[in-house]
């Protein structure tokens, strides 16, 4: 229980530590085993998401059951070698995710707009 304690301490962590890991640049082809192999090294994992669809393959979220654990395996494999493809291993953050959503949202709207009424921005 020492190294815990000694770990953990009086630690401050940044703010964007936090539980939730988003990986990019990974093999499409990577299995749920090999991401557990990799990442279960630093700490118990509750959850990994890989991404199947054409705009998320390559990418995984790995959600860690201690935010300590999560900031070693940030820490340790950004830039790991998979495949000879180097790991970009970043802290989940809500904020720049929902405004990457919003956005792509946004332009689906006006798409139809344009759509609907007839309208094109391009030039004629």
């Amino acid at each position: 229980m020492t190294t815990i304690n000694l770990r953990k301490g009086n630690t401050r962590l940044p703010p964007e530590v936090n539980r939730v890991l988003y990986v990019r640049n990974l093999p499409f082809n990577i299995s749920s085993e090999e991401m557990y192999d990799i990442f279960g090294k630093y700490g118990a994992i509750r959850q990994i998401r890989i991404g199947t669809s054409k705009e998320t393959r390559g990418t995984a979220f790995v959600v860690y059951e201690d935010i300590y654990d999560a900031k070693t395996a940030v820490d340790h494999l950004s830039g790991f070698n998979v495949a000879n493809r180097y790991l970009i291993v970043l802290y989940y953050q809500q904020t720049k995710m929902s405004k990457k959503f919003d956005l792509k949202k946004k332009e689906e709207e006006i798409a139809k707009m344009q759509e609907k009424y007839g309208v094109s921005t391009k030039d004629k």
